[in-house]
Order: structure tokens, then sequence, then C-alpha cells
């Protein structure tokens, strides 16, 4: 390949990645947005939980081979690593670590989901796919668009 097809192709990559940071990034904070009532009430037009007690109460089917003393525990910790998580891909920063931690914590959402309502629930809302999505962006380096290159760039 030429150097300008090798450019072009490197542009697209990162166009890509920021495409697919955003989309995963904006994800998990629609769905912490969804459960603090931000996208309306419950029985509201795709509103799925509409508060926390009724995330709690979700969060105990899916957990449901832990010990109900765990549930709201859980569901503390998957709100608060999906907010780090949602914010730290979409600006890039530490996006390798974070990139994977979002796929191992999706992959587990997904396999909870599998246990607690059956394998079509994580496959209807694709988390198996986003779980994919955030291992790739694990194994790339960060690009121009992220945070992680600005510290690099102004650190030389």
């Amino acid at each position: 390949m030429n150097s300008k097809a090798v450019q072009l192709s490197q542009h697209g990559s990162e166009v890509i990645r920021l495409f697919a940071r955003i989309a995963l990034g904006v994800s998990f904070l629609s769905a912490v947005a969804d459960r603090f009532g931000l996208w309306g009430t419950y029985g509201a037009k795709n509103v799925s939980w509409g508060n926390f007690a009724r995330f709690v109460e979700y969060t105990g089917v899916v957990v449901s081979l832990f010990p109900s003393s765990f549930t709201v525990p859980l569901a503390w910790a998957a709100t608060v690593m999906e907010s780090l998580c949602g914010v730290l891909i979409i600006v890039g920063f530490k996006t390798r670590m974070v990139s994977a931690l979002s796929g191992l914590l999706l992959l587990s959402f997904a396999l909870g989901m599998a246990m607690g309502l059956g394998i079509k629930t994580p496959l209807d809302y694709s988390v198996f796919s986003a779980a994919g999505a955030a291992f790739l962006l694990a194994l790339w380096s960060p690009d121009r668009f992220t945070l992680d290159e600005l510290l690099n760039r102004s650190g030389e």
C-alpha cells in the first residue's frame, strides 16, 4: 500500500475507534441515567427502570446465584463502574485498561442476564457484542482523539 492509502486507513481506524468509544460510553451513561429516572418514570416509553429501586429489583434477578444481601451493593457497584467506564472511555483516559475493564463488566452483565433471564435477553440487548467491541478497543494504542494521547504529547 502506498503512504497515502496507509494514512487514510489509519485516519479511518481512528474515527471508528472514536465512534466505538463514544457508543460504549454513552450506552453506559444512558443506563445509569435510566436508573435515576433521567429518561422518565417507569412505564414511560423506552424506560427500563425509571428509578433505582426498580434497578435493584432487576439486579436481584441478574445476580440470583448470589445471596440476596449482595443485591444492593452489586447494584451500586455496577452503577459506579458504568459511570466511571462511561466517562473515562469517552474521554480516552487509560483507554486500553478502561476498555478491558468495560469488556469484563459487560461480559459479567451478559452472563448474569443469561443465567437470570435466559440467553435471549443479553443477545437482544447486544451485551455480548458490546463486550466484544470493548475488548477490541483494549487491543489498540491510544489515538489522537484520546486524553491519553494529549497527555503523552504534552509530556514530551
